[in-house]
């Protein structure tokens, strides 16, 4: 199951450069392409509001 990025996003850049297969797109909220993500969750883990979460 894919991670979702929720509204608490602060888009803060922390996740992109984790990713390894360049899920995560930028904007005013992250989104992840589920039909990319691997559920390896480096990014959530990274993320500092903990605003990425498993689908």
């Amino acid at each position: 199951m894919a991670y979702k990025i929720s509204d608490d996003c602060t888009a803060c850049g922390s996740c992109i450069d984790e990713c390894p297969v360049e899920a995560i797109s930028e904007g005013d909220i992250y989104v992840i392409d589920a039909s990319i993500c691997t559920d390896c969750g480096a990014c959530a883990d990274v993320c500092p509001v903990e605003a990425i979460s498993q689908a």
